[in-house]
């Protein structure tokens, strides 16, 4: 038997268990950005209404009056991944804005020791070298006000580009859609993800995938499948703003997290799963924030094959003066089990203020 180590196939098992029409598809694209938002458990798909709606709700950047920008980076698991994120939006006219963003999902400098050990059973330390497996995307946003009374309409399109060392890459194209509508301090949201479904086709190094067959007996012999497809989802959103006293002001927001299949959520079936959010956000006079969200309703299988209820916390405060909003959140990586939580920074500008 030959003896390999094989880091490759630990790091990356779903790769290689790829199927074409698959549950869980760019879900890097599912942990979010702004720390805000995140503060508040994502639950702002009818309120957004700044240069983070490219990815939130396209609809909400007619809210924008001018130029902004945003930056947002963390860290998970101790650091081994980064998430970074940069956007960019402009009003094209009073009834319209256009907007562009960059998200990066990187873990850098991984062993590479497919190598390592020779079929004679030699091991060469120098044959070791390092490599990454990031996930980028690139969106294209466009907002306008349709000619109905206080409707907004947005498109997202995106490009995903997922790069495995010398292994494999991706290239991906997909179409995100937004509505937002507002009456009497009521406000309604509708994000459609991947609405014409997001579809990745891979090309994998058949020199590099050769090394590794042999590693595992039975076990990865043939090539993987090489395309996959992201089903649609569907966020809806109500919410209401309201006002305490002369300085303060109190959002709420409770969003609906629809997947077409069965999972874990609070409410499942075969057709699809909801995932309740809710999001609260008291500010004093819109210069000092605090935000409180809960969401992630799952149910968790224990050891005595039971079942228990889990939730997920989060927890924000943002701070905006003249221009410039600093924003953080305390939450965990994409909602996932036990993952511990991570702080969140993010920071907007707004050169409005600055004319």
């Amino acid at each position: 038997m030959k003896y390999k180590v094989v880091l490759l196939l630990i790091a990356f098992p779903l790769f290689f268990n790829a199927q074409s029409f698959r549950n869980y598809s760019n879900e890097f694209l599912n942990i979010g950005v702004d720390a805000a938002a995140l503060g508040m458990s994502k639950a702002v798909v009818a309120t957004t209404n700044n240069v983070n709606a490219i990815y939130w709700n396209p609809a909400g950047l007619v809210g924008i009056e001018d130029y902004q920008g945003s930056l947002m980076h963390a860290s998970y698991f101790a650091g081994i991944a980064n998430y970074n994120h940069a956007a960019f939006a402009m009003p094209v006219d009073d009834n319209s804005a256009i907007g562009i963003s960059v998200i990066r999902f990187g873990v850098d400098d991984i062993l590479n020791t497919t190598e390592l050990i020779d079929s004679q059973g030699n091991i060469d330390f120098n044959k070791i070298s390092l490599f990454s497996a990031a996930d980028y995307a690139f969106n294209f946003a466009f907002a306008r006000k349709l000619i109905f009374k206080d409707i907004k309409f947005g498109v997202n399109a995106k490009i995903v580009r997922r790069i495995i060392g010398d292994f494999a890459s991706s290239w991906g194209f997909g179409f995100d859609a937004g509505l937002q509508f507002e009456r009497n301090n009521w406000k309604f949201g509708l994000m459609a993800r991947d609405i014409t479904t997001t579809y990745n086709s891979w090309a994998i190094n058949e020199e590099e995938f050769n090394k590794i067959k042999d590693a595992i007996p039975g076990q990865n012999q043939e090539l993987p499948e090489t395309t996959e497809i992201t089903k649609p989802k569907i966020q809806l959103g109500v919410a209401k703003d309201f006002r305490i006293g002369r300085f303060f002001n109190l959002q709420t927001e409770v969003d609906l997290n629809v997947r077409f299949e069965q999972t874990n959520d609070i409410f499942s079936s075969k057709v699809g799963s909801i995932d309740p959010a809710i999001g609260f956000q008291l500010d004093y006079d819109q210069l000092v924030y605090l935000r409180l969200g809960v969401g992630n309703f799952q149910y968790i299988t224990e050891f005595d094959n039971g079942k228990s209820l889990s939730t997920q916390p989060n927890f924000g405060v943002g701070f905006n003066y003249r221009g410039v909003q600093v924003d953080y959140a305390l939450t965990n990586i994409g909602s996932v089990g036990n993952a511990l939580f991570s702080n969140i920074f993010s920071i907007t500008f707004d050169y409005n203020f600055f004319r």
